[in-house]
């Protein structure tokens, strides 16, 4: 067994510790399904990537137990993999099939706020998960660009156009975290600046909201 082995078998082991069952059922109940889901709290999981972070100084090294960690049917392992990979190392193919992989809104949101909105192709990304017909893809898509938008990222004008079309059909989703997560980035998106606060409240008023 190799040194990246060993530490996704210590890693699974520490688990144990963390273990809050009440969580686990709770998500099982509703449908969140995982081969194991020990119901970690995500602050615990957080000290834990810390203190990975701290044993894997070399950065090949922590890409390659992120890598070995999402194979894992694992909850924490695939949560903990999105806040250890390094955002500039992560091939687009890969994330790509990390995207296939996705098996729960809440993993999406936490690789999303982890590592999607940090690569270096963020946007590109944002806007082809937007346009998609997968729930889950466009949930990231306009998870992203809300964290993009908060950091003064703003769009050209064709990104404009794409998000104002995209934007709407969102608004109008079968899925409640789908138009939470397009209001969001509305919200974000008027904040840039006075032209896309009225571009904003254009869109809003045709679907009968408001900012």
């Amino acid at each position: 067994m190799n040194e990246i082995q060993e530490q996704v078998k210590a890693i699974k082991q520490s688990f144990r510790l963390l273990m809050d069952g009440k969580t686990a059922q709770s998500m099982r109940d509703k449908g969140v399904n995982y081969k194991l889901n020990w119901g970690a709290s995500l602050p615990m999981l957080r000290e834990k990537a810390e203190e990975l972070r701290t044993l894997n100084a070399q950065r090949s090294t922590l890409y390659q137990l992120s890598i070995a960690l999402w194979k894992e049917d694992v909850r924490e392992c695939k949560i903990l993999a999105t806040m250890l990979m390094p955002a500039d190392e992560i091939l687009p193919e890969v994330v790509d099939i990390w995207m296939e992989q996705m098996p729960s809104q809440e993993l999406a949101e936490q690789a999303s706020f982890n590592l999607f909105q940090h690569l270096p192709y963020a946007p590109q990304k944002a806007y082809e998960w937007m346009a998609s017909d997968k729930e889950l893809y466009q949930l990231c898509g306009f998870l992203v660009l809300t964290r993009l938008f908060m950091n003064k990222q703003e769009p050209n004008e064709r990104g404009i156009n794409e998000y104002i079309d995209q934007l709407e059909a969102a608004l109008q989703s079968p899925s409640l975290a789908v138009r939470k997560a397009a209001m969001q980035s509305v919200q974000r998106f008027a904040d840039l600046g006075l032209l896309y606060e009225r571009l904003a409240q254009s869109v809003l008023k045709r679907q009968g909201m408001s900012l």
